[in-house]
């Protein structure tokens, strides 16, 4: 079975959204946080020990492009843009937006990090 590949791309600066839609009817509004915390980088996966993402609460997207047929490029305000995002992993984070974004949420709680880049957490040992 082939991987599905979006039938429309859009990207929503205003928003911060990309948009997949398929012709299936499925359709995904990806924010470019969730986007950014969850790249097929090396750099954010770590060579196998993947590395917690924080402060990415107000990341933008400024471009997308194709790679092949095969994938796209993300490019977000913060310079990342290693990483090329799959037709199927671009699925697979459409379908589990929800339960991938409550994962990352509670990995930043418990490293005691945050999403937004003006907060350190310091945690006070008495």
């Amino acid at each position: 079975m082939t991987t599905p590949i979006p039938s429309k791309i859009k990207l929503h600066k205003a928003s911060r959204t990309l948009d997949l839609h398929y012709a299936d009817g499925r359709h995904f509004s990806l924010p470019a946080e969730f986007l950014r915390v969850h790249s097929p980088s090396a750099e954010v996966r770590g060579h196998g020990r993947p590395v917690l993402q924080t402060g990415k609460q107000n990341v933008a997207l400024t471009a997308v492009e194709m790679a092949g047929n095969y994938a796209l490029k993300l490019v977000f305000d913060d310079g990342h843009d290693s990483g090329l995002f799959s037709w199927g992993y671009l699925l697979e984070l459409g379908e589990q937006q929800d339960k991938l974004w409550q994962d990352y949420l509670d990995q930043l709680h418990a490293a005691g990090a945050s999403r937004d880049p003006d907060t350190s957490v310091v945690k006070v040992m008495l």
